[in-house]
């Protein structure tokens, strides 16, 4: 999807894309060999040439930050490119101040980290640097920026797929565990929330040291995590139809 789109190149919104599109030009090559555009100056269209070279160039090297100036709300568009190498990311926090545990997912095995055991600044900025992509819900507005106030500026330069913003656009509200429930992504009952929260499981293994509640709180992160992979996999395959319908 992603050498479709023209959406990251200065001055060109969804209405210019959309009219590219009509104009029978379909991705990067169609638009280099095209000699005018209708609707393009030609000096622009010598820019936006040597931009494509780039971004052709970026993914010849696998470099997703070349991406980063995609709108936000654009962003899904490179996840079938770089998903081998995306990471699914969530956390839990006690009060406001604490971050107990942070996950990270890979699409195949999880990375738990944990607070005063193995979660620690240079920790999580070294695993991060692994991926090309991150993929969170509502990431945005909580994950990311509570990353940054208490770990510091820890977050690599790659694009970000916030799904919450995917979710809006086709019409699913609510927070993840309801858009679960209505795409009937499955978890087990004792993960789905209520009295056991991860509020209170933190304060119970604090206050206790006992191991059971500190499992069952990864356990409750881990699936959170997890599930974003499938929740990822339907946004993008109904976002891409309904982009190419128009």
């Amino acid at each position: 999807m992603i050498t479709r789109s023209f959406i990251f190149l200065d001055k060109i919104s969804k209405k210019s894309e959309t009219n590219i599109w009509k104009q029978k030009i379909t991705d990067w090559n169609d638009f280099l060999k095209k000699g005018t555009i209708k609707g393009i100056s030609d000096k622009r269209k010598m820019f936006y040439n040597s931009q494509l070279m780039k971004a052709k160039n970026a993914l010849v090297n696998y470099d997703s930050s070349f991406f980063v100036s995609l709108p936000t709300t654009e962003t899904w568009r490179l996840y079938h490119f770089f998903k081998d190498d995306a990471v699914f990311l969530d956390l839990e926090m006690c009060g406001e101040r604490d971050i107990t545990v942070i996950t990270l997912f890979n699409g195949i095995e999880t990375k738990t980290l944990v607070r005063n055991i193995n979660l620690f600044p240079d920790v999580v900025k070294e695993e991060l640097k692994k991926y090309k992509l991150m993929i969170t819900f509502n990431g945005s507005s909580c994950d990311l920026p509570i990353i940054k106030r208490y770990l510091g500026n820890i977050i690599p330069t790659i694009p970000h797929i916030d799904l919450r913003h995917c979710c809006k656009r086709l019409n699913l509200e609510g927070g993840l565990k309801n858009i679960e429930k209505q795409l009937g992504i499955e978890r087990p009952q004792y993960l789905r929330g209520g009295s056991e929260n991860p509020y209170w499981l933190w304060k119970a293994f604090h206050a206790s040291g006992d191991q059971d509640y500190l499992t069952t709180l990864i356990e409750y992160n881990e699936e959170d995590t997890i599930n974003l992979k499938p929740l990822m996999e339907f946004c993008y395959k109904e976002l891409k139809n309904k982009l190419l319908a128009k």
